[in-house]
Order: structure tokens, then sequence, then C-alpha cells
């Protein structure tokens, strides 16, 4: 295994200049999905960024087999899939859950046929699925850090309005908030997380991403702000750990980076102070305790 200061000179190494390209995407992907997954969590929305994942798939088949962006193609299909969702479940009489699993299925679905017509197609979806560090143009590194700062801007300025919706919808709308545009907000921003996180993650393991360090982060404050920050310093950290150890043991970064990630959500689900495993085990023993004294006296 690599010590981290040969990690380090292996990062400065002109011959290995995919590699600090690979740790930055991923950081940036880990930190714009810690700020937008902070409401998908609150949201109850895990079901919707998975499905998001899926919604990209035909865009990035599309723009592989013609030579084009992979970043632009995953949001073309993402962006269109995401306005149809948004317009068809205002309609409740079929549930927002349904109609995301209708429309973003038939979507991964239709990625899997074109993508199926590519040369060389199992590597080309292994590379999709699962992501690839080495596979991380110049380019996106400028694409993403742009992104990064327009998600995460666009996220500070309508997140009160994005909790007011996901909390209380009706009061929301009564107030006259706009809600069908809210709604396309986020589904969008779950989007552009999810196709700036593609390349190093892959399309399967990106809700990892958009979950895991948020649920982690609401395990250890119940305030939004510190929640996001949380969020997305546990998913930087997540990501460079997971760099780390995949280029020092051989192993596919987006699966070690998911598992870092897990390890956190893991270790705050024991001991977060308030809501951890131990602290519910000592509280239920204080009164336990408290209820043996009163029966005492």
């Amino acid at each position: 295994m690599l010590t981290p200061w040969e990690f380090l000179t292996d990062l400065t190494n002109p011959l290995l200049a995919f590699l600090p390209r690979a740790l930055l995407v991923s950081v940036l992907a880990a930190v714009v999905c810690g700020v937008v997954g902070t409401h998908v969590v609150l949201r109850g929305m895990a079901f919707v960024g998975d499905a998001v994942s899926h919604a990209v798939f035909p865009g990035l088949a599309v723009a592989f087999l013609t030579g084009g962006s992979l970043l632009l193609g995953g949001l073309i299909a993402g962006v269109a899939t995401a306005v149809l969702v948004t317009v068809f479940s205002q309609n409740r009489r079929v549930s927002e859950q349904s109609v995301v699993g209708v429309f973003f299925t038939a979507a991964f679905a239709l990625g899997i046929v074109i993508i199926s017509k590519a040369p060389g197609y199992s590597g080309s979806l292994t590379s999709f699925l699962f992501g690839s560090i080495s596979g991380v143009p110049a380019t996106d590194v400028y694409v993403v850090a742009g992104a990064t700062v327009l998600i995460v801007g666009a996220v500070l300025a309508i997140g009160p309005q994005l909790v007011a919706v996901s909390f209380e919808r009706e009061t929301a709308r009564a107030l006259g908030l706009p809600v069908f545009l809210l709604d396309l907000a986020l589904y969008l921003l779950v989007t552009f997380s999810v196709v700036i996180s593609i390349r190093t993650i892959g399309n399967i393991l990106v809700l990892a991403l958009l979950v895991t360090p948020a649920a982690t982060a609401r395990l250890l404050t119940e305030r939004l702000a510190p929640m996001m920050l949380a969020s997305a310093g546990f998913g930087a950290g997540a990501a460079v750990l997971g760099i780390y150890l995949s280029w020092s043991l051989d192993l596919p970064a987006g699966g070690t980076i998911v598992l870092v990630s897990s390890a956190l959500f893991f270790v705050a689900w024991v001991g977060a102070p308030r809501h951890g495993w131990w602290a519910g085990r000592v509280k239920r023993g204080r009164g336990g305790t408290s209820q043996v004294s009163s029966g005492l006296q």
C-alpha cells in the first residue's frame, strides 16, 4: 500500500495527469452532491436520486456513439426527463414516486438499447455504470468547477423555499410560493449533481454521494446550514480517502469512495452525540434507572 507521501508524489507526476484530475472532480462532485443531497434526504427523495442517475444514461449513450460531450449528453437527457416528471407528477391521482418510476426506468432502458449498438459494448457499459478515474479529460475539470459554483449558489439562494415545499407543501402553495417551479428546480439540481459525478463514481453508485453524506450529517445536526457543510465535508473526505485507497490498493475508485462514505455513516449512526445508537441506549438506560428509583420511593 502506498504511503500518503507516495500518493502525493504520484499526484504531481506529469505522467499521471489523470490522477489529480480525477481527485479534483471527485471532490467537487462530492461537495455538490453533499449540498444538494441535504434536500434529497430532508424530502425523502432517495428513490428520485437513484432514478435521476438512470435518466441521464440515454444521453451518455448517444454522446458516446456520436463522439460528443458526455456531460452535455447526460445533462440534456436528465433535464428533459426531469421536466416530464415534474409536469406529470402535478396530477396527484398518480403519485410522484410512480411517475418517477415510469419515466426514469424507461430512460434507463432506452440507454441500454442505445449503448448496445456501440462497438466494445461491455467495456463502455462498465465505464458508464461504475466510473473510471482514468477517463476524466482536462476540460471536464473546468466544467465541473463552474457547475459546482452555480449549483451550490442556486441551492443557497432558494434553500428556504425548498425546505418550505418539502415540509409544508400546501402551506407553501397558500403563501404564494411557486411550488411547480421549486419542484422542477430541485429535480434539475439533482440532475446536474448526478451528471458531474458520472465520470468518477459511475451511473449506479452516484446515489451514494447524494444520500450517504447527507444522511450522516443528519445524524449530527438538525440545522440546515451546518447539515449542508457537514454533508459536503463528509463527501469530500470520502472522495479523497477513497481515491487514495483505490490508487494504493488497485480498487475501483467509485466503489471505494462509496464504501468509505458508508463507513462514515456507520460511525455516525453508532456514535452521534444525540441521535446515535449509543446515545439512545444511554438515554434508555437512564430512563430505566429513573423508573426503578421512582418505584423504590
